[in-house]
């Protein structure tokens, strides 16, 4: 299936999106429900381009990443990001989408589900920010003042990669020079700048306000290895949203299911079947 790239300036904001037409299914209305895949960190649309030509949908890039408008006035907490999706949506009379999450994507389209009818809603590895959540690593220096800076600052192009393919069980995943540089010229100060000020300005126990507001019980589909988010974690975000709702492990991967294994596409892409 074709993949379509584009752009819509909406509010003096530059939004760019992929799209592919939805596979035909007779219990599909491509037009209410349209797949509308939202990536997590550091990364952008690039890495749906799999799942678009197998499954069709729009995947567009948040604001701060990628090709979309990085101003340095632009709101980059959750309900900000969520607000610059929907108003694509809105500019593209999409009513009704199914919203494909992933990482902190994932928690930009919990925040659009709670101010707009989705049709369904699947999280993949979506951050667990529950009762029991710390941050740690990586993430509790992002949040810390001027040493956040520092850490963004010495972020080289190998540290980068190094970090993508340890989130992998198929370190192939990232060996793409096109995929891994992509990202790199990606993460310029703007990215960088947005990564800082969403971590800073989200609540570590956020899925606790956002529970008690969804109409539409999640899906949660965790790699079976997934170093960023155990099966403890990904089954206490489930039972949190909305008690116990469907869990989906994929064997064998880890943080990017799908372009880990082709088997694992083809498994996700079932799930995101109506």
């Amino acid at each position: 299936m074709r993949v379509d790239e584009h752009t819509a300036e909406l509010d003096g904001v530059l939004t760019y999106y992929r799209s592919a037409d939805p596979v035909a299914s007779p219990q599909a209305d491509p037009v209410a429900s349209p797949l509308v895949y939202l990536h997590g960190l550091p990364t952008s649309s690039d890495i749906w381009v799999p799942l678009l030509e197998r499954a069709g949908g729009i995947a567009p890039d948040l604001i701060g990443f990628g090709r979309s408008s990085k101003g340095g006035h632009l709101d980059y907490t959750l309900a900000g990001l969520a607000r610059a999706v929907s108003q694509l949506l809105d500019h593209l009379g999409l009513a009704r989408p199914a919203l494909v999450g992933h990482d902190w994507g994932a928690l930009v389209a919990l925040e659009l589900a709670r101010h707009r009818p989705v049709d369904r809603l699947v999280l993949i590895a979506p951050v667990p920010l529950t009762p029991e959540h710390e941050w740690t690593g990586l993430a509790k220096v992002w949040r810390t003042p001027v040493l956040g800076e520092l850490a963004m600052g010495a972020t080289t192009r190998g540290l980068l990669v190094r970090r993508l393919r340890g989130a992998s069980t198929d370190p192939g995943a990232w060996d793409q020079k096109a995929r891994t540089d992509a990202v790199w010229s990606q993460f310029d100060q703007g990215t960088q700048r947005a990564i800082l000020r969403l971590h800073r300005t989200t609540d570590p126990h956020h899925l606790t306000s956002i529970a008690q507001d969804l109409e539409t019980t999640p899906a949660v589909v965790l790699g079976e290895r997934d170093p960023w988010l155990s099966a403890g974690q990904a089954t206490a975000v489930a039972e949190l949203l909305a008690g116990q709702p469907p869990l989906a492990t994929i064997p064998g991967t880890a943080h990017w299911p799908w372009l880990e294994r082709p088997e694992a596409l083809e498994a996700l892409a079932a799930i995101l079947e109506p």
